[in-house]
């Protein structure tokens, strides 16, 4: 039996589903499909990242993230309110610890104006002391409108309001698609245990974005190289170091924002994470391998091209990989008193980060289109945040090119 729907979505994340959300409010008489490979929903990025509600003072004015982070920021939180989804605005603080730092953090501050972030500040020293004792630095933002949630749980709710429609949409798991069959005005969509008809294809398969494209038959010029992040806990004995979510003033030259702490909505404080480049696009531990991955993402001349401008930096990534010491010493930059008993090795997640054939980084959301399908390369951090806004976008960008009505 071939189940028919008017449109389908591979990719069980958060952006799938939110997209599958958007797309059941604009038109409730639509059949909407999504279809994840593992046996629930979420089970990669959205369930391994660090549960931050980000204020969006990070990112370009002007940038789809930036826009979408800001207005996906409080839609979300207007969610977790409305659904009872636990979740704490308890701000944060980055922080300067040198001279050489002070000129991109107040950077960071005029593009959380620009971004229209509202709850932040400049501080001092001081003011850092008496919010977070431990902490050292001469100067820094406090952010009062970040947060702290469950994403595996926000994607469930998004999951169990799909199913709860009359309209003939679901969320399907244990299904993992292999293969796409254009007919004249549909597209079979075949997994490895049944198969699917429907009008319109929209993937948003995060980690296999790339590959899915090209199962479908648009082979984009991005590739997905995946890094880890390897994170520590703080010990019964650290905590209390830390009250709410100390960051560093991020590097400018590369995307991620640095070992920092993170107080966990499900209890406990995290520290990191670290980004090293993965031979395992789905391998949650330091010495994963699959030899498609990697044969994959080296035969990319993007990926050559990346090293080479990064390599040092990527070296000093995976020291704090394997070295406890080299780990501790970088968060002893925020709080310089953490001692070895103080953290704990624990989780990792994987980012797939979207790589140009230039090795430039893909810092921004990405869509391609192509017949009767739609596919989103790229939807890079704060995706979780934005979830609904990006959802949202997704939604508005299939009307216009599918034509929906």
């Amino acid at each position: 039996m071939t189940e028919n729907f008017d449109i389908i979505i591979v990719g069980g994340g958060i952006v799938g589903l939110a997209t599958a959300y958007k797309l059941n409010t604009y038109y409730p008489n639509k059949s909407v499909l999504v279809l994840e490979k593992e046996n629930e929903v979420a089970k990669h990025q959205t369930s391994h990242n660090s549960g931050v509600i980000h204020s969006g003072i990070y990112y370009k004015p002007g940038s789809y993230k930036a826009k979408n982070c800001v207005d996906g920021r409080r839609e979300l939180v207007e969610f977790a309110k409305q659904f009872k989804i636990p979740h704490d605005i308890c701000g944060k603080l980055i922080v300067a610890t040198h001279q050489s730092e002070l000129a991109h953090m107040n950077k960071v501050f005029q593009n959380g104006i620009d971004n229209g972030v509202e709850d932040m500040e400049i501080i001092d020293a001081k003011r850092i002391k008496e919010i977070e004792p431990f902490c050292e630095g001469i100067a820094g933002i406090r952010v009062g409108c970040t947060g702290i949630i469950d994403y595996d749980a926000v994607a469930k709710k998004y999951a169990e309001l799909i199913n709860s429609k009359t309209n003939g949409s679901k969320v399907l798991t244990d299904q993992h698609v292999v293969d796409f069959i254009r007919g004249e005005n549909e597209t079979t969509v075949i997994t490895k245990t049944s198969q699917f008809k429907a009008k319109y294809i929209i993937t948003t398969s995060g980690l296999q974005a790339d590959r899915m494209a090209k199962k479908e038959g648009q082979p984009s010029d991005a590739a997905i190289i995946g890094f880890r992040g390897d994170y520590y806990d703080l010990t019964e004995k650290g905590l209390s170091k830390v009250n709410h979510l100390i960051y560093p003033v991020p590097n400018p030259k590369f995307p991620f924002l640095g070992v920092h702490f993170t107080r966990m909505i499900t209890g406990g404080t995290e520290c990191g994470p670290n980004a090293v480049f993965v031979f395992d696009r789905e391998g949650y531990s330091k010495t994963a391998f699959n030899l498609k991955d990697t044969a994959d993402a080296f035969s990319y001349k993007g990926t050559w091209k990346f090293f080479a401008k990064h390599w040092r930096f990527g070296l000093d990534e995976y020291r704090g990989a394997f070295s406890k010491t080299y780990f501790l010493n970088r968060l002893r930059k925020l709080i310089p008193t953490l001692q070895m008993e103080d953290i704990v090795a624990s989780r990792c997640g994987i980012r797939a980060m979207a790589l140009g054939p230039e090795g430039e980084m893909l810092d921004d959301f990405k869509i391609e289109k192509h017949g009767n399908a739609m596919h989103v390369i790229n939807s890079p951090s704060p995706a979780a945040t934005a979830s609904l806004a990006y959802g949202n976008e997704i939604a508005l960008m299939a009307t216009e090119y599918f034509n929906l009505k």
